[in-house]
Formats: structure tokens, sequence, C-alpha cells
């Protein structure tokens, strides 16, 4: 494998179609596509400078390397790539890619970032930006904290664990979601979405959780969770107070109290779901 260390680089595609390189301490400035369709490439401490830096590429390792804000649309059609301990400032980075690893990644510009993506590992990810993750599939996220509207629309195949997302509409049109141990704040959170799970969970939503097919929560909190549920097929065991449910489709509804219950004959059918409160939630008897 041949090392590159100290360089500058300018210039359109400079090191283009590049095989078993191995770079160190390196700069790629002004020029687009500096290593477009490369192999088989393991960067440390390196910059990024301008637009496009990995496109068509396959097995890639990053190490505590930067990519600025005009390095934007930074990895897109690649395959294999590791990322650790890096810095990007540029939006829309990782598109349609397969077999992404990032770990301690921090995206200070996260919008329209992991976009059709394939078989990804985020561990220790830091994003802010709107439409993370979207169209994704097979992700598996650890230590993820996200500032960022619409995150994951229609992903799919997912599993969450110790989150922080504060995140309007996260999670529409999503399905087989599985989230664990997790903080989630922003309105309308989940519709349109099947086969969506929360387990040991703390959530606070307008009108979230609503128009779901398969919804699970496992011994959640709803911090002023208001009209929830609506025409949502839902299990749920809630701890402590949730403000209001409205209209369930069906399922069962156990929670130590609800501030207002919403079962409209006009649009559901009251009788497809079993509300229990106080003791009998624990009980397991309708109230």
């Amino acid at each position: 494998m041949e090392e590159i260390r100290q360089q500058v680089y300018v210039g359109e595609r400079p090191l283009f179609h590049g095989t078993d390189l191995e770079l160190h301490d390196t700069i790629f400035t002004d020029g687009e596509s500096p290593l477009k369709e490369s192999r088989d490439i393991r960067l440390y401490n390196c910059m990024f400078q301008w637009k496009y830096p990995l496109w068509y590429a396959k097995n890639i390792y990053a190490k505590d390397c930067t990519w600025l804000e005009m390095a934007r649309s930074g990895v897109w059609y690649t395959d294999n790539i590791t990322l650790e301990d890096c810095v990007l400032d540029a939006p829309k980075n990782f598109r349609r890619c397969h077999g992404v690893t990032l770990k301690n990644v921090s995206f200070s510009q996260a919008a329209e970032t992991l976009w059709t993506c394939e078989d990804v590992s985020l561990e220790r990810v830091t994003a802010k930006g709107d439409y993370f993750g979207m169209n994704s599939r097979r992700l598996r996220i650890q230590d993820f904290t996200l500032y960022g509207n619409y995150a994951f629309d229609g992903a799919s195949d997912i599993e969450v664990r110790h989150a922080k997302m504060l995140s309007k509409d996260a999670f529409w049109n999503t399905q087989n979601v599985t989230v664990y141990d997790s903080f989630l704040s922003g309105e309308y959170l989940g519709w349109n979405s099947k086969n969506l799970t929360f387990v040991n969970c703390t959530i606070e939503s307008l009108q979230g959780l609503c128009y779901i097919e398969n919804l699970t929560l496992k011994n959640c909190k709803l911090l002023n969770t208001t009209l929830s549920f609506e025409y949502s097929t839902v299990d749920a065991e809630i701890k402590g107070r949730v403000e209001s449910v409205f209209n369930p489709s069906g399922g069962v509804i156990r929670a130590d109290e609800i501030g207002e219950l919403t079962m409209d004959p006009q649009r559901i059918d009251p009788s497809k779901t079993v509300v229990l409160t106080g003791p009998d939630a624990k009980k397991g008897e309708p109230a």
C-alpha cells in the first residue's frame, strides 16, 4: 500500500481511481471529486475542503478526518466505508451508500444526510439538520443525538438504543422500527408507519403516534403528549399520565392516568379498543 504524507491537492480529480493508498495529514482543497472511483483507501487526519470527495468509491477507512462546509455531497454511491472520530461540517452527505459505519462522528450540518443507504451502523453520532436518514434500510444506531426535523422518513428495519432526538415528524412512513431507552421530543411522531415499537422511552409529542399499524409501547412515559393514537392499532403500557387519547382504531391501552379520552363512534369502533387505567392497568382488568 502506497503512503502519502502531508500533501496538498488542488484541482479536479487529483487521485481519481486511486487504489491501495494510505494518506496521512493530507488536504484536498479547491477541486471537485479528489478520490472519485477510488478503492482500498485509508485516511488519517486528512481534510476535505471541496465538493464530492468520495463518489463511487469502495473500501474506505477514515480516522480523525474533517469535511469542511464546501465538502458537501461528500460521500455518494460508495460501498463499505467507515469513519471514526471525524467531524463533518458539510450537508447532504452519504447518499445511496452500502455498508456505512460511523463511530464517534459529529455532523454540524446534517441536512439531507444518510439518504437511501443500506446496512448502516451509527455509534456515538451527533447530528444537527433536517431530513436525516430518509429512505434508508437496515440501520443499527446506538448513543445517538439528533437536532433536526423529519428524521428517518420512509426508512425501514431500524434499531435505536440510547438516543436523544429533538425532531418534529420523526419516523414518518417507516416500517419495522424499535427504539430502546431513548428520549424523543417533537410533534406528530411516527405517523403513517407500520410495526413501530418503543421500549423504556420517554416521549413528548403533540398529536403523536397516530395513523400507525401495530404500534407498541412498553414501559414508556408520555410527557405532555396530547391527541395521541388517532387511528392507530396499539398495544401500550404507559407509566404515569397521558394528557389525551383520541380515537384509537384498536388494541389495548394501559396507563396510570388518562387526562381526556375520546372514542367517537362516528369515527371508530370503540369496542375494538380496551382502555385500562389506575389499578386496573396493573391488574389487566377493563376500566
